[in-house]
């Protein structure tokens, strides 16, 4: 008996060590692994792909920095305001100390990057939402660089494109961050009393304070394909009004039907159909300045 066990336990040892040895052969990183369909991809194809899913077209989300080497021309980026931090008006605690990890963590000073660029040769101001930081919350800093941005391309006759991606206002600055919609909201408005352009590209997600402000005041809004857009979310809706809202509600396409979306944007399309939309709106603007 003794014997049987011995000749068990030396023919299950090896196949053991062996899958501990297939494991460890198999490289960290080298997949990316779609958290919609759940198909593995190498993370070469995935890059290649604009960190888009290749089965599924699940559009990943990406940094600030990510978004701006896919959309703009090489080199022509110049930031703004990039030294602008937030302060902490109502004395939160541990967001000072959380901030600053966001700073080392994504190397940014806060949920939004803002300059001027050449998309395909056409001068436009950018700004780009990062949901690594914060997940984009709007704070002061946000606000602050939306408005001078939009007031920037007010003086020098630019369009503006504005890539949305938040889960909304910063608690942590409580009033304060909810006083930016009305402050971003009223330089969007001077902007357009000029007759200049405003595109808004909706990203995964765009919610809460900055979808009933600067993400809804777009002379055309974009979207990436399935992405959540919405104020309040299903849970809170449901309980409150009592009724069961459809699957695809607050989805990118429940909303291009509804009319709030005007159109729905693959990332490989996007760059191309920002020059048309720029292009176009530059020659209706002079157009009218000639009149």
């Amino acid at each position: 008996m003794k014997d049987l066990f011995k000749v068990v336990k030396d023919r299950v040892k090896p196949n053991q060590k062996s899958k501990k040895k297939e494991k460890a052969d198999i490289p960290s990183g080298l997949f990316f692994k779609c958290p919609r369909c759940q198909t593995s991809i190498f993370n070469e194809e995935f890059e290649q792909s604009m960190r888009v899913c290749t089965k599924c077209s699940y559009h990943s989300r990406l940094t600030a920095k990510q978004r701006l080497e896919m959309i703009v021309d090489e080199g022509s980026f110049v930031e703004y305001d990039s030294s602008l931090k937030s302060k902490n008006p109502i004395d939160f605690p541990g967001y000072e100390e959380k901030v600053k990890d966001l700073v080392k963590l994504t190397g940014l000073n806060d949920a939004i990057i803002t300059g001027e660029c050449l998309i395909k040769g056409e001068k436009v101001v950018i700004g780009i939402m990062d949901s690594y930081f914060m997940m984009a919350s709007m704070g002061s800093v946000v606000g602050e660089k939306i408005t001078r941005a939009f007031e920037r391309a007010t003086e020098k006759k630019f369009s503006v494109i504005l890539f949305t991606a938040s889960g909304g206002a910063r608690m942590q600055e409580g009033i304060i961050s909810l006083m930016q919609m009305a402050k971003t909201s009223a330089a969007i408005a001077k902007h357009s009393e000029e007759g200049l352009f405003y595109c808004a590209v909706l990203t995964d997600p765009t919610t809460g304070g900055v979808t009933a402000s600067f993400a809804s005041l777009a002379d055309i809004t974009l979207a990436e394909p399935k992405i959540l857009v919405g104020f309040a979310g299903r849970r809170v809706i449901e309980n409150t009004i009592h009724q069961r809202l459809p699957d695809e509600f607050q989805s990118a396409e429940f909303l291009q039907e509804h009319g709030f979306v005007d159109k729905i944007v693959e990332r490989k399309d996007l760059r191309r159909v920002l020059y048309r939309l720029v292009k176009f709106h530059k020659k209706e603007e002079q157009k009218s300045w000639n009149i």
